[in-house]
C-alpha cells in the first residue's frame, strides 16, 4: 500500500512561475499577485485542501542568459518582476490555522544576524508555523547587482552556507535558555539575564559575538527545506534539511535524486526515512480524461517557448539560443544548478532530449512533469511515483493561479482520501510537529541541536581559563 502522499503548492511573489506564457490566459490570477487577495484567497484553497504548506521561491535577480539579454525574461514576465516572499506570509497565516509556510531566501544575499529575527519574528506570527527553503542562489545577475564581481564557486558557497547554519544555530538553539523568559510582572523580570548568552561566534566567514535579539519561537529553529540536488548539495541536506524539494522530468532521474539523498542521510548517521522528500510536478485533472486532456492542450496553445528557454538557461547557465532546435541536450559544467542538465542528461538513459523538446517541456509546469487525466487517473499516476522512486510527496506547481490548486483540491485530494493515502485532518501543533509527530523542536540527533548546550561550553571555558594561573 502506498505510504501517505504529502502536498506543497509551489509560489513564487510573481508572475510566470513555472509556466511561463500562461498568465495570458483568461483564468489565470498571476497578474494579481501584487495584491493581499490574491494570496489569502490562495491560503484557504490550500487549507481546504489539507496541503501541508505553500513553498514560496524566490530569486534575487533576473533570467538574463538566454540570448544574454533580460529581453525575454521582462517581456514574458518570467519571474519578473518578483516581490519579497516572507511578507505575504503574516497575511497567509492570518487567515488560516493550519498550512504551513516554506520561505526561500539566499545565504549569499543576506547576513545570518538580521536573518535570524526575521525567521523567528515569521515563527512568532505564524504560531510556529514557518519554514525556510535555504538557497545558495545560481543567478549570476543577482550577485552582480549585490556587488560582487561574480559569482560564488558553486561549491564554495555550500561552505559559506556550513557556517551561515553554525551561526543560525547557535542564536535559535544556544542563545535563550528554555526558562530564561519569566515575564514576571511583580518582580519586573521579563527576562533571566543569566540564562540569555552572547553566541561569541568567529568564524571565516562571519563573525557575530551577541546575543539573537529574539526570544525564542515556538519552533525556535524553523522546518528546514533544502533543494540543492548536486553531489555537494546532497551532502549540506544530509546534515541539515528536513524536507527536499527536488525537480527532474523522469521517473528514473527522481529515483536517482532519491537514492542519492536517501544513501546521504545514512553517511551523516540520519534515518534515512526521517526527511521528507518532495518532487515537483504539475496536475491538470477533470472529471474524465477526454476532458483532462483537452484542458491540457488549451494550455499548451499558451506556453511559451522563449520562455521556457529563458527559464532553462537561467537554471543551467547555459544560454540555449546558441544551438539549433533539434540540437541535442548536452551536460556542461556551469556555475548555475549542476543537477539541472544531469536530469535530462545522465539520469535517465532511456531518454533523448532536444533543445525544443525542453523549450516546451518546461513552458507547462516547469522542470517536472505533469500528469493529465480524471481524478482516478491522477491518483493512480500519483501512487506509482511514490511506490516507484521513495519520494513522500509532491511540490505541486500551478499552470494557472489558483485554477490547477482549486481543481487539485476539487477532484484529485477527495478521491486520495477516499484511498487512504491522503490526511483527512490536520494534525494539531507546529508546522514541525504536523509533518513528523514529533516535537516543536530540533529533534536530539539533528546537527543543529548540538548548540543547545552553548551555554555549558561557554561556562565550561570560561572555569577552565579561570583556573589558568597567570
Amino acid at each position: 500500500m502506498t505510504k501517505q502522499i504529502h502536498f506543497n503548492a509551489f509560489e513564487m511573489n510573481c508572475i510566470a512561475h513555472q509556466s511561463p506564457g500562461l498568465w495570458r490566459h483568461p483564468l489565470d490570477r498571476s497578474t494579481e499577485y501584487k495584491d493581499l487577495e490574491y494570496w489569502t484567497d490562495l491560503a484557504k484553497i490550500l487549507e481546504k485542501g489539507k496541503f501541508d504548506g505553500v513553498f514560496l521561491a524566490d530569486v534575487l535577480g533576473i533570467y538574463d542568459v538566454y540570448h544574454g539579454t533580460n529581453e525575454h525574461a521582462i517581456t514574458g514576465a518570467v519571474q519578473v518582476p518578483v516581490n519579497d516572499p516572507l511578507q505575504v506570509v503574516p497575511a497567509m497565516a492570518a487567515v488560516t490555522r493550519h498550512l504551513g509556510f516554506g520561505v526561500t531566501t539566499s545565504i549569499s544575499f543576506e547576513h545570518p544576524y538580521p536573518f535570524a529575527r526575521r525567521m523567528s519574528t515569521l515563527d512568532h506570527l505564524t504560531k510556529g508555523r514557518a519554514g525556510w527553503n535555504i538557497v545558495t542562489s545560481y543567478l549570476e545577475s543577482g550577485s552582480k547587482n549585490l556587488g560582487l564581481k561574480t559569482q560564488v564557486n558553486h561549491d564554495n558557497r555550500y561552505d559559506i552556507a556550513d557556517e551561515y547554519l553554525e551561526v543560525l544555530y547557535k542564536l535559535w538553539e544556544g542563545s535563550w535558555e528554555n526558562d530564561a523568559v519569566l515575564r514576571d510582572k511583580e518582580q519586573g523580570i521579563f527576562a533571566d539575564f543569566n540564562k540569555v548568552h552572547p553566541i561569541q561566534h568567529e568564524g571565516q566567514y562571519f563573525t557575530v559575538p551577541g546575543i539573537h535579539i529574539c526570544e525564542p519561537s515556538p519552533q525556535r529553529t524553523p522546518v528546514l527545506y533544502q533543494a540543492g540536488a548536486s553531489s555537494r548539495g546532497q551532502r549540506f541536506a544530509s546534515q541539515n534539511a528536513e524536507c527536499v524539494f527536488i525537480s527532474a522530468p523522469t521517473k528514473a532521474a527522481v529515483k536517482q535524486l532519491t537514492q542519492g539523498i536517501r544513501s546521504k542521510l545514512v553517511e551523516e548517521g540520519r534515518d534515512p526515512s526521517s526527511v521528507l522528500i518532495y518532487t515537483m510536478l504539475a496536475i491538470v485533472v477533470d472529471e474524465t480524461d477526454e476532458k483532462a486532456q483537452k484542458k491540457f492542450k488549451e494550455y499548451q496553445s499558451y506556453g511559451s517557448y522563449d520562455g521556457g528557454l529563458t527559464l532553462v538557461s537561467g537554471w543551467s547557465g547555459v544560454d540555449f539560443s546558441q544551438f539549433q532546435s533539434t540540437d541535442q541536450v548536452e551536460y556542461i559544467e556551469t556555475n548555475a544548478i549542476q543537477s539541472l542538465l544531469d536530469s535530462y542528461v545522465k539520469a535517465d538513459p532511456n531518454r533523448v532530449w532536444t533543445i525544443e523538446e525542453i523549450a516546451h517541456w518546461t513552458s507547462i509546469g516547469g522542470n517536472g512533469p505533469v500528469i493529465v487525466g480524471s481524478p482516478a487517473t491522477v491518483a493512480d499516476k500519483l501512487q506509482e511515483w511514490v511506490e516507484e522512486t521513495d519520494i513522500d510527496g509532491f511540490n505541486l506547481a500551478y499552470i494557472l493561479a489558483h485554477k490547477s490548486f482549486e481543481d487539485v483540491v476539487e477532484y484529485v485530494v477527495p478521491e486520495l482520501q477516499r484511498r487512504g493515502v491522503y490526511q483527512k485532518e490536520y494534525k494539531e501543533g507546529t508546522l514541525r510537529e504536523k509533518l513528523f509527530n514529533q516535537g516543536a523542536h530540533l529533534p536530539a540527533n539533528h546537527k543543529g541541536a548540538r548548540y543547545r548546550a552553548l551555554h555549558k561550553k561557554q561556562h565550561e571555558n570560561r572555569v577552565v581559563t579561570e583556573a589558568i594561573p597567570l
